[in-house]
């Protein structure tokens, strides 16, 4: 019975007008139609599939999307957004010209590129959730805070988030790289600048500068033993500093030296071979020029009473302010205060900034004093005798070029011993390639695919449209071509009845199955 309700199931669209204008839409005569050309759809519907792939992965391939890739940066400040220098940092400094260049001459590429790549990097970084959540926390507290906590609320939310990692995106149509040389020139950039961090931040250009006494020779003998004192006094404090960073009493694999052992070769050095010389100098009145000696002294003289004078006003003021300076009172509640004092100082940041800018001022005052001390009695000593004879010049001249090696091999082996230090413990991941740029064959397909699902759909979509379209207008004209059919049969055969042929196979049909049924009943 469902199949004849179904083939029995129709659509008749009837002008009143002329009986001859019905259109008869069978829902069985689409469905019909539909099963025939199911076959064709399905077919249809996988070829235009996989074109509109081939279509989108030929694009996907034959386009320049950008290049990215991930570095992190790990060394102490940059919590706070500061580079190892204690300044802001900024990830714009990978564009700096000196580290696109080494980048591209290590490739063998054209210099005249370097302005192109330097507009075509970009930086991209994301918040973590933990450092998120807790940034909309203190906004939270800031919104709920009483007057009275107005201020620890806002201390909070002045707490700011600082990246660490960062996304170096590479645009390598705008730079006029293929695929392939862009990769490497970009991965090759993030090493060259790694190189650049380590000797920007921890290697040792500028010490090798403030030492460097190579020309000693133009000056006069007593000079010279000055510029050499002064080289060791700096190489001394860079070696202080560096020891008081280090935890790990770190000793050099490349040299054999702590950094204790080089500052006590330094004293060593300023003991023993820069004082004898220095006191010999002074003893013997040696000199190049006595006028000229005893100007030099004079205005260093001067020029000490000066810093001097400088030194103690700067003294007084500092003690004046930590002086006059009002600590932070904090409040103390809750049980068990009753018999005990509920104000408590404490000493803020400005209050040790103070204090550090005392001690520091100190000991500038103290070396200006001693150095005065030194100058007076070198001047004195060369007005009351007579110069030296050549014999001690040849001496003082010999001496000096021995210490020279000395102070050289010394700056050497303080510079090797701290980049050892900077790259293998303080700075060993300051700076990491987390991801390199990279374009495998396997990434590219899965651009393709994902760039041509919302085409593949569209396409398969109006390829169904198009399917149903065809199979409706064909049992459309498939229907309404029997119905003519019919109509010729009836007005040849002068039938007068209405007699629709298909309701009578049909009510056939239907008494031969309700014999069938009693009879299988029987």
């Amino acid at each position: 019975m469902a199949k004849n309700n179904e083939r029995n199931l129709n659509v008749t669209i009837k002008n009143q007008d002329d009986n001859k204008d019905e259109v008869i839409i069978s829902i069985s005569a689409i469905m019909k139609k539909l099963k025939k050309f199911l076959a064709v759809w399905i077919v249809i519907a996988v070829i235009a599939g996989l074109l509109t792939f081939c279509y989108s992965a030929y694009k996907t391939f034959s386009t320049q999307y950008p290049t990215k890739a991930l570095v992190s940066f790990t060394y102490s400040g940059i919590e706070k957004g500061l580079d190892p220098k204690g300044q802001d940092f900024e990830i714009e400094s990978m564009k700096n010209p000196k580290v696109i260049e080494k980048a591209l001459t290590e490739m063998g590429l054209d210099l005249s590129r370097i302005e192109g790549i330097r507009s075509s990097l970009s930086f991209d970084y994301k918040i973590p959730q933990e450092a998120y959540d807790q940034l909309t926390a203190y906004q939270s507290v800031l919104d709920k805070a009483t007057s009275g906590s107005i201020s620890a609320a806002q201390a909070m939310l002045d707490t700011k988030y600082y990246p660490s990692q960062f996304t170096v995106k590479f645009d390598l149509a705008q730079a006029g790289f293929d695929r392939q040389t862009g990769v490497d020139f970009l991965n090759t950039l993030l090493r060259c600048y790694g190189e650049y961090f380590y000797e920007e931040y921890g290697y040792n250009k500028p010490l090798g500068t403030a030492v460097n006494a190579l020309e000693y020779e133009s000056y006069d003998y007593a000079q010279q033993v000055d510029l050499f004192r002064s080289s060791l006094r700096i190489v001394r404090n860079y070696l202080a500093d560096l020891n008081k960073d280090d935890n790990t009493s770190f000793r050099s694999s490349v040299t054999g030296y702590t950094f204790n052992d080089l500052s006590d070769y330094a004293k060593t050095i300023t003991s023993i071979d820069l004082d004898r010389i220095s006191s010999y100098i002074s003893v013997n009145n040696v000199t190049k020029d006595k006028d000229s000696a005893l100007a030099y002294y004079n205005y260093m003289i001067e020029n000490l009473n000066r810093d001097k004078s400088e030194y103690s006003e700067r003294l007084a003021a500092l003690d004046a302010s930590i002086t006059k300076y009002q600590k932070d009172t904090i409040q103390v509640f809750g049980n068990g205060t009753k018999d005990t004092n509920p104000e408590s100082t404490l000493h803020s940041e400005q209050y040790d900034l103070l204090f550090q800018q005392k001690v520091t001022v100190e000991a500038s005052l103290a070396q200006a004093k001693q150095d005065i001390n030194f100058y007076t009695s070198r001047r004195d000593a060369l007005q009351n005798n007579k110069n030296s004879s050549k014999a001690n010049v040849e001496k003082v001249e010999a001496d000096i070029a021995e210490l020279s090696k000395k102070v050289k091999n010394l700056v050497d082996l303080t510079e090797k011993t701290a980049s050892d230090y900077y790259e293998n413990v303080q700075f060993a991941n300051a700076y990491n390639i987390l991801v390199p740029a990279t374009r495998s064959e396997s990434a590219s397909l899965g651009q393709a695919a994902s760039a041509s699902t919302k085409t593949i759909v569209i396409v398969e979509l109006l390829i169904f449209v198009i399917y149903f379209a065809v199979a409706f207008i064909s049992s459309l004209i498939s229907e309404n071509s029997k119905k003519t059919a019919k109509a010729a049969a009836d007005d040849d055969d002068g039938d007068s009845e209405d007699v629709d042929l298909e309701e009578l196979v049909d009510i056939l049909e239907d008494e031969a199955e309700k014999a069938e049924n009693t009879k299988k009943k029987n």
